[in-house]
């Protein structure tokens, strides 16, 4: 088990410190968010790192194209915690949405694909 409080406290330093120099919708900023989410996410505190996955989907949305991998994280982040929430609708919805992205973005054989077609079928298994 990890220093979740000196990883935020870590992840919040960075984070300022691109917030005072990159412009607001910069994908760092993003990367920022999703950083500090995981951690809310590791901490099984799920709302605070839906609420951190969803500000970097945000940036991502408007700063990258539409079929960017990293948008792709974005969305396998909030399916899986929405899984860990026992909401299983809405995170087979964000799943569907990273496999859709990942499949157009990445070789056939990448990583990200065969975990997140696991993680789909098993959120099947538990509908």
């Amino acid at each position: 088990m990890g220093d979740y409080s000196k990883a935020l406290e870590f992840y919040e330093k960075a984070h300022k410190i691109r917030e005072k120099a990159l412009p607001s919708n910069h994908p760092d900023l993003a990367q920022s968010y999703n950083n500090i989410g995981a951690v809310y996410d590791n901490m099984g505190d799920y709302s605070k790192a839906l609420e951190f996955y969803e500000k970097s989907l945000k940036i991502r949305g408007k700063a990258l194209p539409p079929n960017h991998p990293d948008l792709a994280g974005s969305y396998n982040n909030i399916g899986t915690t929405y899984f860990g929430k026992g909401d299983y609708s809405k995170a087979l919805s964000f799943l569907e949405k990273a496999l859709s992205i990942w499949q157009k973005s990445l070789p056939p054989n990448h990583p990200n694909i065969k975990t997140v077609t696991n993680s789909i079928d098993y959120v099947k298994k538990k509908m």
